[in-house]
């Protein structure tokens, strides 16, 4: 009883509970270099405040309209946990925030993140902070700010999660969609990087059901492990089609691909009275969705509910306009193709309606 006293009466710290504030401190002065890559136009060049903050007024812009996007990355998150590959997750976390911007014509100005983990881990968080800078990078947006958080008991050891915002601002002249969409327009879909950041909850249930590894040679890439394959990052589109809408003027619509792909994404971008006609057979779908293909024993109709299927972003133009806009995206390191056409809608408003096969390819 005399000892059970004495443990009572010793002093509990914040770390008994664990949570180290130096530790918080150190990891913060070890990022701040990766942010300062991320700096551009507007920026103020502080680091460490209370809040970030931003010079719009230094964009030169006359009538803006301010655009925010916050996202994260799914269960993608529970493979990068458990290969230990970190340093790219990040770079998804950013694109899945700024692809949703530029749809919209929007510039990104800058990106904050929120990271939490049961214990702070300085190598694992160093490689995150490092993949979102370089997605930053990639966007042109500034690492502005963000939350490191410990928490344990909130998550199992080794877990974590991130959770992404980003702003970004467009001239209201400029605004997409624009309202001229007409019946012949022509659709043109820009190849994805791979499986992007939706999808995951299903791809691991494939790989639990057949006994696979992470470890495993990917059988849709040679040379790469199936967790390094999985793992490529998502495709940032900002700059190439910032390039393509300021150069051509001639970009009326964008649509991200995401989750539930084309059936259910290119109709919010779409006015009244017309219909997306998309051709399934007009562009290579990528190995790795015929390899979830076959594991899943699925149709065509759910591979495109859940995955890109090769397509990351669509883009709507008039048919005059397509072959130099298609020409401005090769140069920009794009893979377009013309995918589909815009048609007199013959039914429910903004219908998007599917053509022909998926032409899956083959090991």
């Amino acid at each position: 009883m005399l000892a059970r006293k004495r443990e009572l009466k010793r002093e509990v710290t914040y770390s008994d509970a664990g949570v180290d504030i130096e530790a918080g401190d150190h990891f913060v002065s070890l990022i701040a270099p990766l942010a300062v890559r991320t700096r551009r136009k507007g920026s103020t060049g502080q680091i460490g405040g209370y809040a970030g903050l931003f010079d719009i007024g230094a964009l030169g812009y006359r009538d803006p309209l301010l655009v925010a996007s916050s996202d994260g990355v799914g269960t993608k998150l529970k493979i990068a946990i458990a290969t230990g590959i970190h340093d790219t997750i990040g770079i998804d976390l950013v694109a899945m925030c700024v692809n949703d911007l530029v749809v919209q014509a929007a510039e990104p100005l800058f990106f904050l993140d929120y990271y939490a983990s049961p214990k702070l881990d300085e190598t694992v968080g160093e490689a995150i902070v490092r993949g979102i800078a370089e997605g930053c990078v990639q966007a042109g947006a500034e690492l502005l700010g963000g939350e490191t958080a410990e928490m344990p008991g909130m998550y199992r050891p080794g877990d974590y999660d991130l959770g992404g915002f980003a702003l970004g601002a467009v001239e209201r002249a400029d605004l997409l969609p624009k309202p001229d969409i007409n019946p012949g327009d022509t659709i043109i879909g820009i190849a994805s990087s791979g499986v992007h950041s939706n999808g995951f909850s299903l791809i691991r249930e494939l790989v639990a059901r057949h006994n696979l590894s992470w470890a495993d040679e990917a059988p849709f890439e040679n040379g790469r492990s199936l967790g390094e394959a999985l793992l490529e990052p998502t495709r940032i589109y900002v700059k190439s089609l910032l390039s393509t809408i300021r150069s051509t003027g001639a970009v009326k619509a964008l649509a991200h691909i995401t989750g539930s792909g084309h059936m259910r994404k290119i109709y919010r971008v779409l006015p009244d009275k017309v219909a997306a006609e998309i051709w399934l057979g007009a562009w290579p779908v990528p190995k790795v969705f015929t390899w979830i293909k076959e594991l899943a024993q699925t149709s065509d109709k759910a591979m495109l509910k859940t995955y890109n299927c090769g397509i990351g972003m669509v883009l709507v133009t008039a048919e005059r306009d397509s072959a130099d806009v298609m020409s401005v995206l090769r140069a920009a390191g794009e893979t377009p193709h013309h995918i589909g056409v815009i048609r007199q809608c013959q039914g429910a408003p903004r219908q998007t309606s599917l053509v022909g096969q998926l032409q899956f390819e083959q090991f």
